[in-house]
């Protein structure tokens, strides 16, 4: 589905990656999954395409159904590459976390705006060598994307904070206490292992991006509660995943009639970020590129 290039981002497509707990959105029409192909890799699943209330959704089980897939062998280009691919205007993240702040007990939800990427061993950009191009981040969320997440969350009653930082970890281990101090001093909200370089490749493919943070326990430094452990998160894995889902389903249809661009300027976002010239990009990279940054590289 190639969208508007006089209205980038047009029409709206939800995509929705379900993180720990979220392996299917309920209330979906027309549900039929599909495998994308993309010149990145092997996605982490097929892609569940579907409609609520007329609003076309697109969803992705981060890990894959059954969860097969760990945080540091996410293929992440390939994933937002196959959602740019399937028409994908804007991203809903939905991702388990620890708690960071003595407020954010297990089960709030938390509509963050910041990230800090602590990642160290994943492939964080679709440019490279012979293709050069800088995204800005400086705010890593859709504002306007955020907004609707927020009064779907108020509508149907969910506990929740609009925004905060997820500190983003490399993992598959959790944290030692020394580092869940050390993130608590620097004002972080929650922490998990997923949404970084998601986030930065869903700017770079100009898609709205927003994440909520689902709060299961509270890391390793709340010397009140256990530490945490695979058991602990699974058990209110499954209940934030009920309200997650509700939460999308309240979320799709107001996200329906929007005719323009995003605002935030997330659909427009390589209109500046490209400084490769023109006759030094490399074509293999440009064809490869061809959904990500096909509306500026003249592709489809």
């Amino acid at each position: 589905m190639a969208s508007d290039n006089r209205r980038p981002g047009t029409p709206p497509v939800i995509g929705v990656i379900g993180g720990s707990g979220v392996y299917n959105i309920d209330g979906l029409t027309n549900v039929e999954w599909k495998r994308v192909a993309s010149p990145f890799g092997m996605p982490s699943d097929d892609l569940c395409f579907g409609e609520l209330n007329g609003q076309k959704i697109v969803f992705l089980p981060r890990h894959g159904r059954g969860h097969r897939v760990p945080p540091s062998e996410l293929n992440f280009r390939a994933n937002i590459d196959v959602m740019k691919r399937a028409g994908v205007t804007e991203i809903i993240s939905v991702s388990a976390c620890g708690s960071l702040r003595e407020e954010y007990a297990p089960g709030h939800f938390v509509i963050v705006d910041q990230f800090i990427d602590r990642t160290f061993a994943r492939n964080k950009s679709f440019f490279g060598s012979g293709l050069v191009a800088h995204v800005a981040m400086a705010d890593p969320v859709c504002s306007r994307l955020g907004d609707h997440i927020e009064a779907a969350a108020k509508e149907i009653g969910i506990p929740y904070t609009r925004g905060g930082t997820y500190m983003v970890m490399e993992g598959p281990q959790f944290s030692t206490r020394a580092e869940s101090e050390l993130y608590r001093s620097w004002g972080c909200s929650v922490i998990g292992m997923t949404n970084m370089p998601e986030a930065k490749l869903a700017r770079e493919a100009e898609m709205c991006y927003a994440t909520v943070a689902m709060v299961t326990d509270y890391d390793c430094w709340h010397e009140e509660h256990d530490d945490v452990s695979v058991e602990l998160v699974i058990k209110v894995l499954l209940e934030n995943a009920d309200k997650a889902r509700s939460l999308v389903k309240c979320t799709a249809p107001k996200l329906h009639d929007r005719t323009a661009s995003c605002h935030a300027g997330c659909h427009t976002a390589l209109d500046t970020a490209i400084i490769t010239a023109p006759d030094q990009r490399d074509p293999a990279m440009v064809m490869k590129l061809d959904a990500v940054a096909g509306r500026v590289l003249g592709g489809k």
